[in-house]
């Protein structure tokens, strides 16, 4: 087992031969590990690892996720300037270069391990970066062997196979040495994991919690609307931040939308049911607090309903249960990571709004909202009053708010919530972010202005 020095110098040393690499090198290199975790053969092997081992989702939502996720890094970079001049701007005189990071310290969740490793080696290594990956220590064989696959595509191109390397050594003084010694840590996880990249003394990019929510207008194609969130909510059993944890249908509609989610292989758990799931849901961890129980993340309707006592009919894929106010004496208001999601009925727009603001400013302030109308008001307001850092209009949010072929987001599995969330950056973190950029600036006409020109509408409503 290596230490992280040693780890380190290695990765130091590959970075170092790739500083001087041209555009075109460096593209062969992204081409070459992005193909080998996307390549169909080898993400059912990492699909199938990655469940039998973390007890998380399910092995096709994970294919599809590694073509979505990989792929979409893959056509972000495809053509974009990462190496040398990347802008020049005659006007201004200012000439933009593009530097390599370093070494990147890129810390996973155990909910996507394989598919988040290979889209963040592709972007990281695109601003001719190497990074030593952190895996969850409950992913640690799926995790290594995508890494495995991506230095079988290093060595295909004649490019140092330490760019990617997995931290060897698993305890808490190792990753903790490993951040601080890093140029740039990237944190995808538990908001404990973040918290302790921030506080390295590292500059690092981390993500807040999630909690996405959607509202369903009045004026909403209903039928569709059902049909997105449902298959947004099932896919890899809810493993993704984005994934909606809470819809909230106007009453005008809401008798509709509760019929088509029920078409959709919903089934509505009440009454002493709905106490069942609850505390079956949310336990006392070791140390006493109320906490998600681990045993219902990412797993079917019919596990968590098995473990709660309770019956569901024969093909159901997402369990819901009626939110109750006020929302914070309700438990079912919090991020569930399953298939269970919370249904709010509100009187129309200015009170599904409410219970929005309500509902993200107790959990995911920051992350992510959704709205399923066409009217333009209503997402207008959204997008000017509303502390999300993305707001997601007609679409199935665990799939767009990360970027997606039907919408122009950055691709990325690291989504940045703002101040709102605790985070640095409102941005996807995506391959941008892996880059210095070197700002050249040469002399061009001076500008100027008068007192008069800057300050005379000003006096003449206030005076000198």
């Amino acid at each position: 087992m290596k230490t992280v020095s040693e780890q380190m110098e290695l990765a130091r040393k590959a970075q170092a031969i790739v500083n001087d690499y041209t555009q075109e090198q460096i593209d062969e290199i992204c081409l070459a590990i992005g193909w080998e975790v996307y390549e169909d053969e080898n993400i059912a092997k990492l699909a199938k690892m990655a469940v039998e081992e973390t007890g998380y989702g399910n092995v096709q939502s994970k294919i599809i996720k590694h073509k979505r996720k990989v792929g979409g890094v893959l056509h972000d970079i495809k053509g974009a300037k990462s190496v040398g001049l990347i802008e020049r701007n005659e006007e201004t005189g200012i000439s933009k270069y593009a530097k390599p990071v370093g070494v990147i310290c890129a810390i996973l969740p155990a909910t996507n391990p394989t598919a988040t490793c290979g889209g963040k080696a592709v972007g990281i290594l695109k601003g001719r970066n190497a990074v030593i990956f952190k895996p969850s220590s409950r992913a640690l064989k799926s995790t290594t062997e995508t890494i495995n696959m991506m230095r079988a595509g290093l060595r295909k191109v004649g490019a140092p196979e330490d760019l990617i390397q997995v931290l060897e050594d698993p305890s808490r003084e190792a990753i903790t040495e490993l951040m601080k010694v890093s140029d740039l840590i990237v944190a995808t996880g538990s908001g404990q994991v973040v918290r302790a990249a921030y506080s390295s003394g590292t500059p690092a990019y981390g993500v807040g919690q999630g909690n996405a929510c959607a509202i369903v207008a009045e004026d909403a194609d209903v039928a569709e609307a059902a049909k997105m969130i449902c298959g947004s909510k099932l896919f890899d059993y809810a493993t993704s931040c984005s994934s909606e944890n809470a819809v909230i249908p106007v009453e005008a509609v809401y008798d509709q939308f509760m019929a088509e989610m029920k078409k959709n292989g919903c089934y509505l758990v009440t009454g002493e049911d709905r106490e069942k799931l609850k505390n079956h849901m949310w336990k006392p961890n070791a140390k006493g607090k109320i906490a998600l129980n681990p045993d219902i993340i990412a797993k079917s309707a019919q596990v968590i309903a098995d473990g709660a006592g309770i019956s569901i009919p024969e093909g159901t894929d997402i369990l819901l249960v009626e939110g109750m106010e006020p929302i914070l004496g309700d438990k079912f208001h919090d991020e569930k990571i399953s298939p269970v999601l919370t249904v709010y009925k509100a009187k129309d727009f200015k009170d599904a709004y409410r219970i929005l603001v309500e509902l993200t400013n107790l959990v995911g302030r920051g992350h992510s909202c959704g709205i399923h109308t066409y009217k333009h008001e209503y997402i207008e307001f959204l997008g000017e009053h509303m502390k999300s850092s993305r707001i997601t209009v007609r679409q199935s949010m665990s799939a767009g708010n990360g970027g997606h072929p039907f919408n122009r987001m950055p691709s990325t599995a690291t989504l940045g919530c703002g101040t709102w969330g605790g985070n640095s950056t409102t941005e996807n973190v995506h391959w941008r972010h892996f880059i210095n950029v070197t700002w050249v600036n040469e002399p061009v006409a001076p500008w100027t202005f008068t007192d008069e020109e800057m300050w005379g509408d000003f006096w003449k409503k206030y005076g000198k």
